[in-house]
Parts: C-alpha cells; sequence; structure tokens
C-alpha cells in the first residue's frame, strides 16, 4: 500500500526497486479500463505438514534456507482441509463450516513439486521431516490484484517508455489525494486514479492537476479522475487546528505546513498583532490566535474568506481573529486603522478569553480560582507582523508599506515583514543561494525605491520553504519595515 500523509509524496518516483521484485504481476499494456480480475500471478509451491504444531517454529527457525523468505508473502500459511491430512491428537486445527484446516510451512520456491524435495532440500532437513513424521504436499500460492503495490500495477499497464517514472506520488488533503501529472500520463488517468483510490483506505476521492494555478485566487482547475466527484469539501487537520474548505475553490498546499508552524513558533509573541494579508482559509492566523496572538487575516477570495470566518468559529477564536475580504493593498493600507477600530470596540481595548473547556481540568472551587483563569489579553497599538503568503506576487505589494506610517506618531518597533516570494532561474544557470538572495534583495529594494543603506543586504533573513522544482526556489524573507520607507 502507497503511504501518503500531507504531508507529501513525490509525484514521479522511480521504480528500481520494484523492478527487482521477485514476482511481477501479467503485463497489458493496452489497458484502458483497470480490471482487477486480470492480475493474477499462481506460483507452484509445496507446504510441509507437521503433526506437532510446534515443529513449525522449530522448523522455521532452524532451516531457514529451506522455507519461503519472499517480502510480503507468508511463509507459514493455512491449507485449508485437507482429506488426507496426517491425523494427531496434538495437533492444533481451526475449525471451520466445512472441516478442519491446518497450517503449514511453505518451501523454498524453487522446490516446486514434492519430488523435488530430495534433489533441492538439505539433508538436514529432510532427516527432520522425516522424524517429525511430517508431510510435504503441493501448494499454489496465488498473488492477485490485492497482492500488488500500486507501483507494480501502473508498471504492468502504462506504456514500456514510461517505465522508468511511475506517476504514484501524491498530496493528500482531507479525504482527497492530489496528483499533478504530466502531459504524456494524462491518457491513463483514470487507471492512475483508481490504481491510488483502491491502495489506499483513507482516500475517497483522485483529482489531477489540468493546469498551472491561473487565477488571482491561486485556485487551479482540477478533474477528478478517481472516486467521487460530487464532494471537494475537506476538512484537514494541521497545527493542532480543523481546517474546512473546498479544495476546488481555495488555495491549500500541504507542502506548507512545516512553514506555517514556523512563523507562529519562531515569530509570533502571545499577545502581538498579526496582520495576514493573504490568509487564505486560516493556516497561518488560526494556529497564531490559539497561540493568544491577536490577528487581522484578510483574503481577496470570497470564498476563502467564507471558510476562513468559518474556520474562525471552527476552532473558537474568534475574540482573537478577526476576518476581512479585501484586496491585499487596500488591506495594508487600512492595516493601522483597523486595528485601531478593534481597539475601540473591546471594553478597555482588552480581550477577555474565559477559560478553556477540559475535561481533565479540576472546575474552580471559588469564585476567585474561577476568576483566576480568566485570561485578559490587551489589544497593543502597533502591529507587529506582517505575512504575506503570495509567492508569484507578494513583493509586488511592499509599495504599500512607503509612507505607510506618515501622519501617524513615531513608532519605537516597526512591524516586522515576512514575504514569501519565488526566485526562479534559467535551467542553464547555475546561482548560488547568497546570489539568488541578493536578487531578492535588489526586487524589494526596487519596490520600497531604496538603496541598501535604507534596508542593507544583513538586515535580511533568508528561510528556503522549498523549491517547487530544480530552478525554482520558494524563500521567505523576514525583516522589520524600515522607518525611512514607514514615514517617508
Amino acid at each position: 500500500m502507497l503511504i501518503a500523509s500531507s504531508r507529501v509524496l513525490r509525484i514521479y518516483s522511480t521504480m528500481s526497486t520494484i523492478a527487482g521484485y521477485k514476482y511481477q504481476p501479467p503485463v497489458a499494456r493496452n489497458m484502458k479500463e483497470l480490471d482487477r480480475s486480470f492480475f493474477v500471478t499462481k506460483i507452484p509451491l509445496c507446504a510441509v505438514q507437521f503433526p506437532n504444531p510446534s515443529d513449525i517454529s522449530f522448523f522455521a527457525k532452524n532451516y531457514k534456507d529451506s522455507i519461503l523468505r519472499v517480502p510480503r508473502i507468508p511463509h507459514v500459511v493455512r491449507l485449508g482441509q485437507v482429506a488426507d491430512s496426517i491425523p494427531s491428537n496434538n495437533s492444533k486445527t481451526l475449525s471451520c463450516d466445512n472441516g478442519i484446516v491446518f497450517k503449514g510451512v511453505l518451501l523454498n520456491d524453487s522446490i516446486s513439486t514434492p519430488d523435488e524435495i530430495s534433489e533441492k532440500l538439505s539433508q538436514e532437513a529432510r532427516s527432520f521431516l522425516k522424524e517429525s513424521g511430517a508431510k510435504v504436499i503441493s501448494y499454489e500460492y496465488v498473488l492477485d490484484y490485492n497482492f500488488w503495490r500500486a507501483e507494480e500495477i501502473l508498471r504492468a499497464v502504462l506504456p514500456a517508455e514510461f517505465l522508468d517514472e511511475i506517476p504514484t506520488g501524491f498530496t493528500v488533503t482531507g479525504h482527497i489525494a492530489h496528483l499533478n501529472l504530466r502531459q504524456e500520463f494524462k491518457p491513463y488517468s483514470s487507471i492512475i486514479g483508481q490504481v491510488i483510490l483502491d491502495k489506499n483506505n483513507k482516500i475517497e476521492t483522485v483529482v489531477d492537476k489540468v493546469s498551472s494555478i491561473a487565477t488571482k485566487f491561486r485556485t487551479f482547475p482540477m478533474k477528478v479522475i478517481a472516486g467521487r466527484d460530487d464532494d471537494l469539501v475537506v476538512t484537514q487537520k494541521e497545527s493542532n487546528c480543523t481546517f474546512k474548505f473546498d479544495f476546488s475553490k481555495v488555495y491549500w498546499n500541504s507542502r506548507l505546513h512545516t512553514e506555517h508552524e514556523r512563523l507562529v513558533k519562531e515569530y509570533f509573541q502571545t499577545g502581538q498583532v498579526v496582520c495576514d494579508v493573504f490568509a487564505g482559509v486560516g493556516p497561518f492566523a488560526i494556529p497564531a490566535g490559539k497561540k493568544n496572538v491577536i490577528v487581522l487575516a484578510n483574503d481577496l477570495n470570497p470564498e476563502s474568506f467564507v471558510y476562513l470566518k468559518q474556520n474562525i468559529s471552527l476552532n473558537k477564536v474568534e475574540k482573537l481573529v478577526k476576518s476581512f475580504n479585501l484586496d491585499g493593498a487596500e488591506f495594508i493600507n487600512r492595516s493601522l486603522g483597523l486595528l485601531k477600530e478593534w481597539r475601540s470596540e473591546e471594553t478597555s481595548s482588552t480581550i477577555t478569553l474565559e477559560p478553556k473547556i477540559n475535561k481533565y481540568r479540576k472546575k474552580p472551587k471559588t469564585e476567585n480560582q474561577a476568576k483566576s483563569q480568566v485570561v485578559q489579553v490587551p489589544i497593543p497599538f502597533n502591529i507587529h507582523h506582517f505575512v504575506m503568503n503570495l509567492p508569484d506576487s507578494s513583493i509586488t505589494f511592499l509599495h504599500n508599506f512607503v509612507g505607510l506610517y506618515s501622519g501617524h506618531d513615531e513608532v519605537k518597533d516597526l512591524p516586522w515583514i515576512h514575504v514569501h516570494c519565488f526566485e526562479k532561474y534559467a535551467n542553464d544557470e547555475d546561482p548560488s543561494m547568497e546570489e539568488l538572495h541578493k536578487r531578492v534583495h535588489k526586487r524589494i529594494l526596487a519596490e520600497f525605491n531604496a538603496s541598501a543603506q535604507v534596508l542593507s543586504f544583513d538586515d535580511l533573513s533568508f528561510h528556503l520553504v522549498r523549491k517547487v522544482s530544480p530552478t525554482k526556489p520558494m524563500f521567505c524573507v523576514s525583516f522589520q519595515l524600515p522607518k525611512l520607507v514607514a514615514y517617508c
């Protein structure tokens, strides 16, 4: 069975280990629709019946070269009802509707008939079988569709020219497996999808990305290639939070799980204010809210906004996370005012949080004890962080910070900006990480219309989030908003 976590499996996996497996399923390179009954391989073997069941383990332990030792095929098997089974008062048997079931040990697959025992079984093993009164019988081991792994099935049905890389990797989001099939595999998408569905019992739907992200909402067209096509609303667990959303209408990337946790853990502190400019359905905002961070979460996509509000409620962080449905530029420009409005809405500019209900927590015995469990979170005057997770274009929004604080009282500690971005380079290039960092620095300065004296290269902290492709790394660049930019 393929193992998929969300995290993520590689979209294309080489088949060198599978190709070396001793047994392979039947090949049908012209199969268009999956026929599970086709994938049957019968292996002629021999099994040993022992009158005394304890001899089974003794024989398997002491004559390892004589028994079948093939991964995924057990060497101890049930032999079924055998008319001429060896009777014994000591035999441990299994009752069934039709009689008695005996267990036996499979011999090495070099022995396909009982007549080959004298030639292919060692003298010591033969002597033990004789002394124990064992009997060798023919046994046919059947490998069917359920036995074969997804890689093996696909290797048997896809064209021979594709066998170097088999598309069995996928990303799991809720009950959906998401593939990104290369163009040459798309004619075989239904078989690929069905095999993945069959081999992963937690998957109910398999989708393929039809084309690249092309909308301003970062969604991509997808095609259901196997399973349910009537429900693409998923429930995803991440960072001790629950997220619900329509996978076809919002942006979600399970590969960013560790990045979500990194920023929340390393940068966001309890009682601080975070502005999430491109919040999506809340993967940064909601875990931050659970940490008692005050979050203004924004997304332009109306669908994301709907699910963002639902997820805020679902995770019980309504008092700490407010949602907005604005363009990113407008949200940045209004951010200071939005925070001021929030302060004015709360009594004493403080958020009061009741103690979280926990069945293992002792209930307060007195009123004073109950009051002591109430948490008061003052709403600060200033914003501490801006998160900008829109890697295709986040940097192009940075000019909105120019003069953002003009006309406001001087702030001692200006906010940190965490901007996600790609820095793609040509296939014939081989730039160092430092060179790529310097290119990003140059782009940031251009947006601020500033020089390196205003924001030096050393003022930037770079984190490699992931490589989308060999020539397309994704970075998170963190820096404190320069005073000369904020008050320009």
